[in-house]
């Protein structure tokens, strides 16, 4: 019959072993997954009006809507993606067609967009924006502003090809 012997030495040792590899195992299960897509949010897609056209700038600006568009699972950055936008302004309603436009991201996946100062919809003052061409699925976030006085408000999205 063999015994075993448990020291404070030993116990230390086996203790950090199983937390090393424990701890490297969930790193390379993490990072074998990569970066999950971007679920759409509920109530994104209100007032949604496909088409929207690439803008130079909604209305008479004074906010900036900006954001990132990277790609699901090694999330490299997405050059040339279509974004629209649209929210209810000091100039419009979400659903007037003045109040909708669309920008394409830079090289480095980012995107920003002048538009009207965003106000309050039903109690919140929130921006729509979304994802809607052929590559990858379509996404449609719905951020709310943390103050209604704020001039920027910001959207990343991950995307899942298609």
């Amino acid at each position: 019959m063999t015994l075993l012997s448990f020291t404070r030495r030993s116990v230390l040792t086996a203790t950090g072993a199983a937390a090393v590899s424990g701890l490297s195992g969930l790193w390379t299960s993490a990072n074998a997954s990569g970066l999950r897509a971007t679920p759409s949010m509920r109530g994104g897609a209100n007032n949604y009006r496909p088409g929207a056209p690439v803008v130079e700038k909604i209305g008479g600006g004074g906010f900036w809507m900006t954001g990132s568009v990277r790609r699901a699972g090694d999330g490299a950055p997405l050059a040339g993606q279509r974004i629209q936008i649209w929210a209810h302004t000091t100039e419009g309603h979400e659903r007037d067609p003045q109040s909708h436009g669309a920008t394409l991201t830079d090289e480095d996946g980012l995107f920003q967009l002048e538009m009207p100062q965003i106000v309050p919809a039903f109690g919140q003052a929130h921006g729509h924006l979304a994802y809607d061409d052929d590559a990858f699925e379509a996404v449609f976030l719905r951020p709310v502003m943390a103050r209604s006085s704020d001039t920027t408000l910001h959207a990343d999205f991950v995307l899942q090809p298609v």
